[in-house]
């Protein structure tokens, strides 16, 4: 499984339960396209929350925020850590 982390803009003002709501939605659908949502970060005054994930492809995590109702703005593969 690769390792992805993506972008999305736009959620200037949301709440952290909004944010939690958001990643519940991602979770519910996850396996349906083999991704799993590790994390998801908040910043409201910016409108930038940033979601740490796995799975098989970038596109199998664009398709699981699409249909979750939150689609990602940029999605990176990022295949080294420290």
């Amino acid at each position: 499984m690769a390792t992805f982390m993506d972008v999305h803009k736009g959620f200037v003002g949301v709440t952290g339960d909004q944010l939690k709501e958001a990643h519940a939605a991602d979770l519910a659908i996850e396996a349906d396209e083999g991704v799993h949502f590790e994390k998801a970060w908040l910043d409201p005054e910016s409108g930038m929350v940033f979601c740490l994930s796995t799975g098989p492809s970038k596109e199998a995590v664009m398709r699981v925020h699409e249909r979750a109702g939150h689609p990602a703005n940029e999605v990176y593969e990022v295949p080294i850590t420290a």
